[in-house]
Protein backbone atom coordinates (compact mmCIF):
# COMPACT_ATOMS: atom_id res chain seq x y z
CA UNK A 1 0.00 0.00 0.00
CA UNK A 2 1.27 3.46 -0.92
CA UNK A 3 0.92 6.13 1.75
CA UNK A 4 -0.36 9.65 1.02
CA UNK A 5 -0.35 12.55 3.49
CA UNK A 6 -2.64 15.58 3.06
CA UNK A 7 -2.22 18.82 5.03
CA UNK A 8 -4.72 21.68 5.29
CA UNK A 9 -5.84 24.35 7.75
CA UNK A 10 -9.41 23.48 8.82
CA UNK A 11 -12.76 22.62 7.23
CA UNK A 12 -14.76 25.79 7.42
CA UNK A 13 -17.16 26.51 4.58
CA UNK A 14 -15.32 27.50 1.42
CA UNK A 15 -14.61 26.48 -2.16
CA UNK A 16 -11.08 25.23 -1.49
CA UNK A 17 -12.36 23.18 1.45
CA UNK A 18 -15.03 21.56 -0.71
CA UNK A 19 -12.40 20.86 -3.36
CA UNK A 20 -10.31 19.18 -0.67
CA UNK A 21 -13.24 16.94 0.28
CA UNK A 22 -13.66 16.02 -3.39
CA UNK A 23 -9.99 15.04 -3.56
CA UNK A 24 -10.21 12.94 -0.39
CA UNK A 25 -13.35 11.17 -1.58
CA UNK A 26 -11.73 10.31 -4.92
CA UNK A 27 -8.78 8.37 -3.49
CA UNK A 28 -8.80 4.61 -4.13
CA UNK A 29 -8.09 3.14 -0.72
CA UNK A 30 -7.57 -0.33 -2.16
CA UNK A 31 -4.11 0.84 -3.19
CA UNK A 32 -3.49 3.91 -1.05
CA UNK A 33 -3.60 4.76 2.63
CA UNK A 34 -4.53 8.40 3.15
CA UNK A 35 -3.73 10.42 6.29
CA UNK A 36 -5.25 13.88 6.73
CA UNK A 37 -3.79 16.45 9.12
CA UNK A 38 -5.70 19.63 9.92
CA UNK A 39 -4.14 22.46 11.88
CA UNK A 40 -7.49 23.00 13.55
CA UNK A 41 -10.27 20.44 13.94
CA UNK A 42 -12.84 23.13 13.25
CA UNK A 43 -15.43 23.97 10.64
CA UNK A 44 -18.88 23.02 9.47
CA UNK A 45 -17.45 20.50 6.98
CA UNK A 46 -15.61 18.35 9.55
CA UNK A 47 -18.42 15.79 9.43
CA UNK A 48 -17.94 15.38 5.69
CA UNK A 49 -14.48 13.80 5.90
CA UNK A 50 -14.77 10.39 4.18
CA UNK A 51 -14.57 7.40 6.53
CA UNK A 52 -11.83 5.89 4.37
CA UNK A 53 -9.49 8.78 5.25
CA UNK A 54 -7.56 8.61 8.53
CA UNK A 55 -7.78 11.94 10.37
CA UNK A 56 -4.60 12.40 12.41
CA UNK A 57 -4.95 13.76 15.96
CA UNK A 58 -4.55 17.50 16.49
CA UNK A 59 -1.25 19.00 17.64
CA UNK A 60 -1.59 21.99 19.94
CA UNK A 61 1.20 24.05 18.40
CA UNK A 62 -0.44 24.02 14.97
CA UNK A 63 -3.75 25.25 16.39
CA UNK A 64 -2.06 28.42 17.65
CA UNK A 65 -1.94 30.25 14.32
CA UNK A 66 -5.58 31.25 13.85
CA UNK A 67 -6.42 32.38 17.37
CA UNK A 68 -5.67 35.61 19.30
CA UNK A 69 -2.08 35.79 20.54
CA UNK A 70 -3.45 36.16 24.09
CA UNK A 71 -4.85 32.62 23.77
CA UNK A 72 -1.45 31.37 22.58
CA UNK A 73 0.15 32.83 25.71
CA UNK A 74 -2.49 31.15 27.90
CA UNK A 75 -1.42 27.84 26.38
CA UNK A 76 2.19 28.76 27.32
CA UNK A 77 3.27 28.50 23.67
CA UNK A 78 5.68 31.41 24.12
CA UNK A 79 7.86 30.59 21.12
CA UNK A 80 4.89 30.59 18.76
CA UNK A 81 3.63 33.84 20.27
CA UNK A 82 7.04 35.41 19.69
CA UNK A 83 7.11 34.07 16.12
CA UNK A 84 3.69 35.54 15.40
CA UNK A 85 4.62 38.92 16.82
CA UNK A 86 7.79 38.91 14.72
CA UNK A 87 5.71 38.01 11.66
CA UNK A 88 3.27 40.86 12.30
CA UNK A 89 6.07 43.41 12.57
CA UNK A 90 7.94 42.18 9.51
CA UNK A 91 4.74 42.04 7.45
CA UNK A 92 3.82 45.55 8.53
CA UNK A 93 7.28 46.78 7.54
CA UNK A 94 7.11 45.03 4.16
CA UNK A 95 3.65 46.41 3.32
CA UNK A 96 4.74 49.92 4.31
CA UNK A 97 8.02 49.75 2.38
CA UNK A 98 6.31 48.70 -0.85
CA UNK A 99 3.11 50.75 -0.26
CA UNK A 100 0.92 47.65 -0.53
CA UNK A 101 -2.76 48.54 -0.07
CA UNK A 102 -4.63 45.78 -1.93
CA UNK A 103 -5.09 42.08 -1.23
CA UNK A 104 -1.88 40.49 -0.01
CA UNK A 105 -0.57 37.15 1.16
CA UNK A 106 2.36 38.54 3.13
CA UNK A 107 0.86 38.48 6.63
CA UNK A 108 -0.33 34.87 6.34
CA UNK A 109 2.90 33.66 4.77
CA UNK A 110 5.03 35.31 7.46
CA UNK A 111 2.88 33.86 10.26
CA UNK A 112 3.93 30.37 9.14
CA UNK A 113 7.48 31.30 8.17
CA UNK A 114 8.38 32.78 11.55
CA UNK A 115 6.66 30.10 13.66
CA UNK A 116 8.08 27.16 11.68
CA UNK A 117 10.99 26.53 14.03
CA UNK A 118 8.64 26.11 17.00
CA UNK A 119 6.50 23.45 15.31
CA UNK A 120 6.98 19.74 16.04
CA UNK A 121 7.13 16.98 13.46
CA UNK A 122 3.59 16.11 12.38
CA UNK A 123 3.96 12.37 11.86
CA UNK A 124 6.68 9.78 12.32
CA UNK A 125 5.55 7.96 9.17
CA UNK A 126 7.45 8.29 5.91
CA UNK A 127 4.95 8.83 3.10
CA UNK A 128 5.21 8.16 -0.60
CA UNK A 129 3.60 11.54 -1.31
CA UNK A 130 2.85 14.52 0.93
CA UNK A 131 0.31 17.12 -0.23
CA UNK A 132 0.19 20.66 1.12
CA UNK A 133 -3.27 21.75 0.00
CA UNK A 134 -3.41 25.39 1.14
CA UNK A 135 -0.69 28.03 1.26
CA UNK A 136 1.51 28.88 3.13
CA UNK A 137 3.44 25.72 2.42
CA UNK A 138 6.18 25.76 5.07
CA UNK A 139 5.08 22.95 7.36
CA UNK A 140 4.84 20.03 4.92
CA UNK A 141 8.23 20.88 3.44
CA UNK A 142 9.92 20.84 6.86
CA UNK A 143 7.79 18.79 9.26
CA UNK A 144 6.69 15.78 7.18
CA UNK A 145 8.84 12.95 5.82
CA UNK A 146 7.93 11.96 2.25
CA UNK A 147 9.63 10.69 -0.90
CA UNK A 148 7.85 13.37 -2.95
CA UNK A 149 6.00 16.53 -2.00
CA UNK A 150 3.48 18.66 -3.86
CA UNK A 151 1.97 22.07 -3.04
CA UNK A 152 -1.28 23.49 -4.45
CA UNK A 153 -2.05 26.85 -6.09
CA UNK A 154 -5.67 27.95 -5.57
CA UNK A 155 -5.56 31.64 -6.46
CA UNK A 156 -4.61 34.02 -9.25
CA UNK A 157 -1.23 35.43 -8.23
CA UNK A 158 -1.47 38.28 -10.71
CA UNK A 159 -3.95 39.93 -8.29
CA UNK A 160 -2.18 39.15 -5.02
CA UNK A 161 0.71 41.10 -3.51
CA UNK A 162 3.35 38.80 -1.98
CA UNK A 163 6.95 38.80 -0.84
CA UNK A 164 8.17 37.21 -4.07
CA UNK A 165 11.67 36.35 -2.87
CA UNK A 166 10.39 34.73 0.32
CA UNK A 167 7.62 32.75 -1.36
CA UNK A 168 9.87 31.56 -4.17
CA UNK A 169 12.08 29.83 -1.60
CA UNK A 170 8.99 28.30 0.05
CA UNK A 171 7.57 26.88 -3.20
CA UNK A 172 11.01 25.80 -4.39
CA UNK A 173 11.29 23.15 -1.68
CA UNK A 174 8.56 21.06 -3.35
CA UNK A 175 9.04 18.46 -6.08
CA UNK A 176 5.83 19.55 -7.78
CA UNK A 177 3.37 22.45 -7.73
CA UNK A 178 -0.26 21.66 -8.59
CA UNK A 179 -2.18 24.36 -10.47
CA UNK A 180 -5.96 24.16 -10.87
CA UNK A 181 -6.05 25.98 -14.23
CA UNK A 182 -3.78 27.20 -17.03
CA UNK A 183 -4.61 30.81 -16.13
CA UNK A 184 -3.58 30.16 -12.51
CA UNK A 185 -0.31 28.80 -13.87
CA UNK A 186 0.18 31.88 -16.04
CA UNK A 187 -0.34 34.28 -13.12
CA UNK A 188 1.91 32.22 -10.87
CA UNK A 189 4.78 32.04 -13.36
CA UNK A 190 4.71 35.81 -13.88
CA UNK A 191 5.81 35.99 -10.24
CA UNK A 192 7.94 32.85 -10.10
CA UNK A 193 9.26 32.01 -13.61
CA UNK A 194 12.05 29.84 -12.19
CA UNK A 195 9.46 27.32 -10.92
CA UNK A 196 7.96 26.45 -14.31
CA UNK A 197 9.44 22.94 -14.45
CA UNK A 198 7.62 21.99 -11.22
CA UNK A 199 4.08 22.86 -12.40
CA UNK A 200 1.51 20.09 -12.86
CA UNK A 201 -2.07 20.85 -13.94
CA UNK A 202 -4.49 19.10 -11.55
CA UNK A 203 -8.07 20.37 -11.65
CA UNK A 204 -10.42 20.53 -8.68
CA UNK A 205 -12.34 17.29 -8.22
CA UNK A 206 -16.10 17.69 -7.84
CA UNK A 207 -18.55 14.98 -6.73
CA UNK A 208 -21.88 15.45 -8.57
CA UNK A 209 -23.70 12.69 -6.67
CA UNK A 210 -23.04 14.41 -3.34
CA UNK A 211 -24.01 17.85 -4.66
CA UNK A 212 -27.26 16.59 -6.17
CA UNK A 213 -28.25 14.68 -3.03
CA UNK A 214 -27.54 17.72 -0.86
CA UNK A 215 -29.50 19.98 -3.21
CA UNK A 216 -32.58 17.83 -2.64
CA UNK A 217 -32.18 17.55 1.12
CA UNK A 218 -33.77 20.82 2.30
CA UNK A 219 -36.77 23.00 1.59
CA UNK A 220 -35.52 26.60 1.58
CA UNK A 221 -38.57 28.33 0.08
CA UNK A 222 -39.18 30.46 3.19
CA UNK A 223 -35.62 31.85 3.03
CA UNK A 224 -35.49 32.34 -0.73
CA UNK A 225 -39.16 32.58 -1.79
CA UNK A 226 -40.27 32.44 -5.39
CA UNK A 227 -41.84 35.78 -6.24
CA UNK A 228 -43.05 37.06 -9.56
CA UNK A 229 -39.55 38.29 -10.31
CA UNK A 230 -36.34 36.39 -10.97
CA UNK A 231 -33.94 35.10 -8.31
CA UNK A 232 -30.17 35.60 -8.56
CA UNK A 233 -27.66 33.95 -6.24
CA UNK A 234 -23.96 34.37 -5.45
CA UNK A 235 -21.97 32.23 -3.00
CA UNK A 236 -18.54 32.99 -1.57
CA UNK A 237 -16.49 34.58 1.17
CA UNK A 238 -17.35 38.19 1.90
CA UNK A 239 -13.96 39.44 0.73
CA UNK A 240 -12.53 41.89 -1.78
CA UNK A 241 -11.88 39.10 -4.29
CA UNK A 242 -15.57 38.17 -4.57
CA UNK A 243 -16.70 41.77 -5.28
CA UNK A 244 -20.01 41.41 -3.42
CA UNK A 245 -19.71 45.04 -2.32
CA UNK A 246 -20.66 46.05 -5.89
CA UNK A 247 -23.70 43.77 -6.06
CA UNK A 248 -26.12 46.39 -4.63
CA UNK A 249 -25.27 48.93 -7.33
CA UNK A 250 -25.37 46.30 -10.08
CA UNK A 251 -28.73 45.07 -8.78
CA UNK A 252 -30.10 48.61 -8.76
CA UNK A 253 -29.00 49.17 -12.37
CA UNK A 254 -30.70 45.93 -13.47
CA UNK A 255 -33.92 46.85 -11.70
CA UNK A 256 -33.88 50.28 -13.33
CA UNK A 257 -34.15 48.53 -16.71
CA UNK A 258 -37.55 47.21 -15.62
CA UNK A 259 -36.49 43.71 -14.54
CA UNK A 260 -37.88 42.53 -11.20
CA UNK A 261 -35.02 40.69 -9.50
CA UNK A 262 -33.87 39.73 -6.03
CA UNK A 263 -30.21 38.92 -5.49
CA UNK A 264 -29.28 36.62 -2.60
CA UNK A 265 -25.78 36.35 -1.10
CA UNK A 266 -24.56 33.29 0.80
CA UNK A 267 -21.29 33.50 2.72
CA UNK A 268 -19.45 35.21 5.55
CA UNK A 269 -16.31 37.26 6.07
CA UNK A 270 -14.75 40.59 6.88
CA UNK A 271 -16.54 42.57 4.16
CA UNK A 272 -20.05 41.95 5.52
CA UNK A 273 -20.35 45.41 7.09
CA UNK A 274 -19.17 47.01 3.84
CA UNK A 275 -21.72 45.03 1.82
CA UNK A 276 -24.55 45.98 4.19
CA UNK A 277 -23.53 49.63 3.97
CA UNK A 278 -23.55 49.46 0.17
CA UNK A 279 -27.00 47.84 0.24
CA UNK A 280 -28.32 50.73 2.32
CA UNK A 281 -26.63 53.38 0.14
CA UNK A 282 -28.23 51.89 -2.98
CA UNK A 283 -31.63 51.54 -1.32
CA UNK A 284 -31.61 47.82 -2.13
CA UNK A 285 -32.61 46.47 1.30
CA UNK A 286 -35.57 44.59 -0.19
CA UNK A 287 -33.69 43.31 -3.22
CA UNK A 288 -30.17 42.31 -2.10
CA UNK A 289 -30.58 39.82 0.74
CA UNK A 290 -27.71 38.42 2.79
CA UNK A 291 -28.51 34.85 3.86
CA UNK A 292 -25.20 34.41 5.70
CA UNK A 293 -23.20 31.24 6.21
CA UNK A 294 -24.82 28.03 4.93
CA UNK A 295 -23.28 24.61 5.49
CA UNK A 296 -25.35 23.33 2.58
CA UNK A 297 -25.64 25.96 -0.19
CA UNK A 298 -26.89 23.51 -2.81
CA UNK A 299 -30.68 23.82 -2.27
CA UNK A 300 -30.27 27.57 -2.77
CA UNK A 301 -28.28 27.07 -5.97
CA UNK A 302 -30.92 24.63 -7.21
CA UNK A 303 -33.69 27.15 -6.48
CA UNK A 304 -32.18 30.22 -8.17
CA UNK A 305 -32.96 31.34 -11.71
CA UNK A 306 -29.44 32.57 -12.39
CA UNK A 307 -26.14 31.91 -10.61
CA UNK A 308 -23.75 34.89 -10.71
CA UNK A 309 -20.04 34.97 -9.80
CA UNK A 310 -19.16 38.71 -9.88
CA UNK A 311 -15.55 38.28 -8.71
CA UNK A 312 -12.63 40.67 -9.15
CA UNK A 313 -10.33 37.65 -9.39
CA UNK A 314 -10.45 33.87 -8.92
CA UNK A 315 -8.25 30.81 -9.15
CA UNK A 316 -11.17 28.68 -10.25
CA UNK A 317 -14.49 29.19 -8.50
CA UNK A 318 -15.78 25.84 -7.21
CA UNK A 319 -19.28 27.31 -6.82
CA UNK A 320 -19.51 27.98 -10.57
CA UNK A 321 -18.82 24.33 -11.31
CA UNK A 322 -21.34 23.27 -8.65
CA UNK A 323 -24.01 25.49 -10.21
CA UNK A 324 -23.33 23.94 -13.60
CA UNK A 325 -23.63 20.45 -12.11
CA UNK A 326 -27.07 21.51 -10.84
CA UNK A 327 -27.86 22.69 -14.40
CA UNK A 328 -28.19 26.39 -13.66
CA UNK A 329 -27.47 29.18 -16.17
CA UNK A 330 -24.30 30.91 -14.97
CA UNK A 331 -22.91 34.42 -15.42
CA UNK A 332 -19.37 35.34 -14.37
CA UNK A 333 -17.36 38.54 -14.68
CA UNK A 334 -14.35 38.78 -16.98
CA UNK A 335 -11.72 38.13 -14.31
CA UNK A 336 -8.30 37.00 -15.51
CA UNK A 337 -9.05 33.27 -15.27
CA UNK A 338 -12.68 33.46 -16.46
CA UNK A 339 -12.09 31.68 -19.78
CA UNK A 340 -10.72 28.67 -17.95
CA UNK A 341 -13.93 28.56 -15.88
CA UNK A 342 -16.50 28.08 -18.65
CA UNK A 343 -17.06 28.29 -22.42
CA UNK A 344 -18.61 31.72 -23.02
CA UNK A 345 -22.02 31.31 -24.63
CA UNK A 346 -21.99 27.51 -24.24
CA UNK A 347 -22.32 26.65 -20.54
CA UNK A 348 -22.21 30.17 -19.13
CA UNK A 349 -21.80 33.82 -20.04
CA UNK A 350 -18.86 36.14 -19.30
CA UNK A 351 -19.83 39.79 -18.72
CA UNK A 352 -17.67 42.92 -18.24
CA UNK A 353 -16.14 43.62 -14.84
CA UNK A 354 -17.35 47.22 -14.50
CA UNK A 355 -20.74 47.69 -12.83
CA UNK A 356 -22.54 49.13 -15.86
CA UNK A 357 -21.24 46.44 -18.20
CA UNK A 358 -21.95 43.72 -15.65
CA UNK A 359 -25.51 44.95 -15.12
CA UNK A 360 -26.15 45.18 -18.87
CA UNK A 361 -24.73 41.68 -19.43
CA UNK A 362 -26.82 40.10 -16.67
CA UNK A 363 -29.96 41.93 -17.87
CA UNK A 364 -29.41 40.61 -21.41
CA UNK A 365 -29.22 37.03 -20.11
CA UNK A 366 -32.33 37.49 -17.98
CA UNK A 367 -34.27 38.79 -20.99
CA UNK A 368 -33.18 35.95 -23.27
CA UNK A 369 -35.07 32.83 -22.22
CA UNK A 370 -33.75 30.85 -25.20
CA UNK A 371 -30.16 31.60 -24.20
CA UNK A 372 -30.75 30.51 -20.61
CA UNK A 373 -32.33 27.27 -21.78
CA UNK A 374 -29.39 26.64 -24.12
CA UNK A 375 -26.95 27.14 -21.25
CA UNK A 376 -28.95 24.69 -19.12
CA UNK A 377 -29.10 22.10 -21.91
CA UNK A 378 -25.34 22.33 -22.47
CA UNK A 379 -24.57 21.75 -18.80
CA UNK A 380 -26.52 18.50 -19.11
CA UNK A 381 -24.25 17.42 -21.96
CA UNK A 382 -21.02 18.18 -20.08
CA UNK A 383 -19.10 16.01 -17.62
CA UNK A 384 -17.88 18.22 -14.77
CA UNK A 385 -16.59 15.48 -12.47
CA UNK A 386 -12.84 15.61 -13.24
CA UNK A 387 -12.64 12.25 -11.47
CA UNK A 388 -9.67 11.18 -13.60
CA UNK A 389 -7.57 13.99 -12.08
CA UNK A 390 -6.71 11.62 -9.21
CA UNK A 391 -4.80 9.49 -11.72
CA UNK A 392 -2.34 12.37 -12.14
CA UNK A 393 -1.60 12.20 -8.42
CA UNK A 394 -1.14 8.44 -8.57
CA UNK A 395 1.37 8.87 -11.40
CA UNK A 396 3.38 11.24 -9.22
CA UNK A 397 3.40 8.64 -6.45
CA UNK A 398 4.46 5.85 -8.79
Amino acid sequence: MKKIFVFSHALEIGGAERALLGLLESFDVSGYEVDLFLMRHEGELMGRIPDKVHLLPPIEEYSCLAVPIADVLKKKQFGIAMGRLTAKKKARDFLKKYAVTGDNGVELEYSHKYTLKYMPEISGTEYDLAISFLTPHYFVSEKVKAKKKIAWIHTDYSHLEVDTESEEKMWGKYDYIASISDKCTEGFLKRFPSLESKIKRIDNIILPSFIISQANSENIETQMPKNNGMTLLSVGRFSNAKNFDNVPEICKMIRETGLDIRWYLIGYGGDEDLIRRKIAEAGMEDYVIILGKKENPYPYIKACDLYVQPSRYEGKAVTVREAQILHKPVVITAFETSKSQLADGFDGVIVPMDNEGCAAGIAAVLRDENLRQRLIDNTKKTDYTNSDETQKIYRLVE
